[in-house]
């Protein structure tokens, strides 16, 4: 089986538009150097620079290794093969069972990244707001 390879700048990608945040605003963030078109290009690239890439983590509030490793077809399989109503990974391949309980709720988590994004969109909305004003 050939190793998949992770397309880092179509993560971005994603990223950004979970988050709401459009190329223009992330140019803005990354500095005078940055335009839309940059962003664009950027995101074309399947391996971005290390420097730039931690920048835009940062910017994005996401650690590096997620830009770095998500795998779209990967998380889908995963939530595909996971979470249905008859989804059990408590028995094991001699037949033996396991307890497995989850220690935190996943719907939890989701709000919780949901309220996250969403702050980050208005932090952004923000500053977007003060630089139309200064001009």
């Amino acid at each position: 089986m050939t190793e998949k390879k992770i397309h880092q700048g179509r993560n971005i990608k994603r990223f950004r538009e979970m988050l709401g945040i459009k190329q223009e605003a992330l140019a803005f963030e990354l500095g005078e150097d940055w335009s839309q078109k940059k962003i664009s290009i950027l995101e074309q690239k399947e391996l971005i620079e290390t420097d730039i890439l931690a920048q835009v983590a940062k910017i994005l509030k996401l650690p590096v290794e997620a830009i770095e490793n998500f795998d779209e077809d990967s998380a889908i399989n995963i939530i595909a093969n996971t979470f249905h109503d008859s989804a059990v990974a408590n028995t094991f391949t001699d037949g033996s069972q396991a307890n497995f309980n989850c220690t935190f709720n996943p719907l939890d988590k989701m709000v919780e990244l949901y309220e996250r994004m969403l702050l980050q969109q208005k932090e952004m909305i923000d500053k977007l707001e003060k630089l139309i004003q200064n001009k």
